[in-house]
């Protein structure tokens, strides 16, 4: 069977502590698979809120995954908390990749990639990247 397998890479940018609460626990008593890209998306806001943007105005345009990929590396736990590190990466003309490092007590948890494009909500359509960002962050 083959694996997803890759590293997170790029600049990092953010890091941020998540306690796992009893709605983020499955039925093996583990982090549940879909948690992890809710606690993902958790960290991407809350990064986004810290430099005074948004997913709907990041330097003036909104921003949409276009992808995902996560690696399971051990279970997480209730009431485990969360370090999940933010990295940007292969800033192009219409989007980047974000990485997440979930880890608790120095213990690798998962690893998540999204693809996150520019997307202009009034038009419905992927937009170019902001300058601004590039210039930041490329």
């Amino acid at each position: 069977m083959a694996r997803v397998k890759f590293s997170v890479r790029g600049r990092e940018v953010y890091k941020t502590t998540i306690r796992v609460r009893v709605d983020d626990v499955n039925y093996g008593g583990h982090l549940g698979n879909d948690s992890v890209l809710t606690l993902c998306h958790e960290a991407r806001i809350r990064f986004l809120n810290e430099i005074g943007h948004s997913e709907t105005n990041l330097y003036g345009k909104g921003i949409i995954m276009t992808d995902a990929m996560v690696l399971y590396k051990a279970e997480g736990n209730l009431g485990d908390k969360l370090e999940i590190a933010l990295y940007i990466d292969d800033v192009g003309r219409y989007g980047f990749d974000l990485y997440y490092a979930l880890s608790s007590q120095g213990k690798e948890i998962a690893r998540v990639k999204t693809g996150i494009a520019f997307f202009d909500y009034n038009q419905r359509k992927i937009t170019a990247c902001p300058e601004e960002f590039s210039q930041k962050y490329g």
